[in-house]
């Protein structure tokens, strides 16, 4: 007997709802702290709270739509990974997203970025070869994964994909793990 392979989760909800967040994030611009999403399945949310049709807008959503809800009390800390352990979802919650913002240098760099954080936060603000990113990364419970990041540098490119913050990701799949 062969062994099936596990279908690959229906990523699309997640992906949809990951482009909407990083537009909502964009236009409150640059420089915001990181932000962290509740995504509940449209329908449910209209059906728990049908006043809410017209601030989600009347028109017609897919099945399987989701809507992102900001959790105005995350404020992170110094350790993200760290903050996001401390968080577990309620069962009506299909899923979880994060915008966050970080300052990059080239790989050729690394090396000399001191290991002092408040001096590694220095050299790297004021590296001429620095680039700010903002990344949104959405997941669900059913293991699906996606992510947008933008250059400050380049606002019109968006780069997109299932694996661009494995971490980051793996970090919000756990917040949705009952265990």
């Amino acid at each position: 007997m062969t062994e099936q392979a596990k279908p690959a989760p229906d990523a699309s909800a997640v992906i949809a709802v990951c482009g909407e967040i990083e537009k909502h994030v964009a236009a409150s611009g640059w420089d915001q702290p990181a932000r962290l999403f509740a995504l509940v399945p449209t329908a449910a949310l209209l059906a728990a709270e049908p006043s809410l049709g017209a601030a989600l807008g009347e028109q017609a959503h897919p099945d399987g739509h989701l809507t992102a809800i900001e959790q105005d009390e995350f404020h992170a800390g110094g350790d993200l990974v760290a903050d996001l352990e401390r968080i577990a979802w309620p069962d009506g919650v299909t899923g979880c997203a994060l915008s966050v913002e970080r300052t990059l240098v080239p790989a050729s760099v690394e090396a000399d970025i001191p290991a002092d954080p408040d001096a590694a936060a220095e050299f790297v603000n004021a590296h001429p070869q620095r680039h700010d990113v903002r990344v949104v990364v959405a997941v669900d419970r059913g293991g699906a994964q996606h992510g947008l990041a933008r250059l400050r540098s380049e606002p019109d490119a968006l780069l997109s994909g299932t694996e661009l913050v494995p971490g980051l990701a793996g970090a919000l799949l756990r917040t949705l793990d009952p265990s």
